[in-house]
């Protein structure tokens, strides 16, 4: 079996690891690079092997980073299945084609405003590619085994986000498995990872490897944050994940406002996917804690725009409110039409939820940075920019130590991946010093052979 590292190496984007078992040829994750314009420009390049070799594909979660660029493989030659979660595919079906049609927006604004170097600029992928991958999409059930020309896998809740799994691979008499991104055993919405006792050899990701998360309330947080904006007759801008913590933040919004602890100022969730990833967590209750009356509540709070001009509009008030809108980096998507609108505003504050991966505008804000470029202009940042912490959806390095102690006995060797440099290698080093473990963390392009 040989398994080799075609993405989320030195770098928390881009998975894509590629197993070799006898006649099968499997790729898990298939996800666009993001951040650092080096990293953004591997998308364009031709994939190390030919997509028409790889008998399937499986996801361990929709996330763009880890299902984006399957509209690329798809158009360049991928005709076998595509193995994930029915909450995943229930996902995919709005983050892909949603990915797409960004592109195209960014290509078209870009060629309109010419500040393009490239003559015209084009989208990575289309929604026609989109909806080609999407196409290939096959749902398995949790616990459900499957079989890929010999090779066995089967899915185990992460934790993460809904749908998201560990992906587990029996083949040639071993047994790998696949952490995708970890969930944490006390989410607010969402139920801890399963416990895993044994695998051969072991992929484990280490976002927050070199890190222990806050030990502070986001609901206190996110009430003075609330609080302090609406004092000073301003709005807070949250650049949110669509998936995961766009629920997560309702949430705590629903329950602040019920609790009397915030006014009852109007919420906005402007963002047509995040709206949809939300229907769909709301369709799949077996995936989160919330009991009904709360779930229906929790989606009952926000008001959603459909319209550019209704998104608009929101920027003109002039009145205290929260605008809930993706991406969560602000690498794209209508929240950067309310940056631009908001940031120069002292009186209003940008929120920042969850990691922000180097290179994006996010990093940028938490790095203190007084503008963002953004569409070829530098839009100055005299706005507030706060950080609610103790909100990631991934485990933190004692979380994710809790969980490798499941195993009844250690993995022949355990890859940490999905990780910047620091993180990965801090990761690396807990688990050879806390578990005795063998651990390596793998090159871009690195080919390890599992015997």
């Amino acid at each position: 079996m040989r398994l080799t590292f075609l993405g989320a190496t030195e770098t928390v984007t881009g998975s894509k690891y590629l197993v070799d078992a006898g006649p099968m040829r499997l790729l898990v994750d298939c996800g666009l690079f993001q951040g650092v314009k080096r990293l953004r420009l591997r998308n364009r390049e031709p994939f190390p092997v030919a997509p028409a070799s790889i008998d399937a594909v499986v996801l361990s979660h929709a996330h763009i980073d880890h299902s984006g660029y399957l509209p690329v493989l798809a158009r360049e030659g991928f005709r076998g299945p595509v193995y994930c979660t029915p909450a995943t595919a229930d996902l995919c079906a709005i983050l892909l084609p949603d990915s797409a049609r960004l592109q195209e927006e960014e290509a078209e604004y870009a060629n309109r405003a010419g500040y393009s170097k490239h003559r015209p600029a084009l989208p990575l992928y289309t929604r026609e590619d989109a909806e080609r991958a999407l196409a290939r999409l096959r749902p398995v059930p949790y616990g459900e085994e499957f079989d890929v020309d010999g090779g066995v896998l089967h899915f185990r809740r992460s934790g993460h986000i809904v749908g998201s799994a560990l992906v587990g691979l029996r083949g040639e008499g071993r047994t790998l498995l696949f952490s995708g991104d970890l969930g944490r055993p006390h989410d607010l919405v969402m139920p801890p990872p399963e416990r895993v006792e044994h695998a051969d050899y072991l992929v484990i990701e280490s976002t927050y490897g070199d890190r222990r998360h806050a030990e502070v309330d986001p609901a206190d947080q996110l009430a003075e944050v609330v609080e302090r904006t609406v004092r000073r007759g301003g709005a807070v801008v949250v650049p949110a994940f669509a998936v995961g913590r766009t629920q997560a933040l309702l949430v705590l919004l629903h329950r602040l406002q019920q609790a009397g602890r915030i006014p009852d100022v109007p919420v906005f969730l402007d963002s047509p996917m995040a709206e949809a990833a939300t229907r769909v967590f709301h369709a799949h209750p077996e995936e989160h804690r919330l009991p009904a009356r709360e779930a229906e509540a929790v989606r009952a709070l926000p008001r959603a725009t459909s319209t550019v001009e209704e998104s608009k509009e929101i920027d003109r008030m002039r009145y205290p409110r929260v605008i809930i809108s993706a991406s969560g980096m602000a690498t794209g998507g209508r929240v950067l039409h309310h940056l631009k609108a908001l940031a120069p505003d002292a009186r209003n504050t940008i929120l920042l939820v969850g990691y922000q991966a180097a290179g994006t505008r996010g990093a940028a804000l938490l790095g203190g940075a007084k503008s963002l470029k953004i569409h070829g202009a530098y839009v100055p940042v005299h706005a507030e920019v706060a950080v609610l912490e103790n909100m990631s959806v991934h485990a933190d390095y004692t979380e994710t130590l809790g969980w490798l102690r499941g195993f009844r006995s250690a993995p022949r060797c355990t890859f940490v991946t999905h990780g910047e440099p620091t993180a990965a290698d801090a990761l690396r080093l807990h688990i050879e010093e806390e578990l005795g473990w063998t651990v390596r963390v793998p090159a871009h392009g690195e080919v390890a052979e599992l015997v």
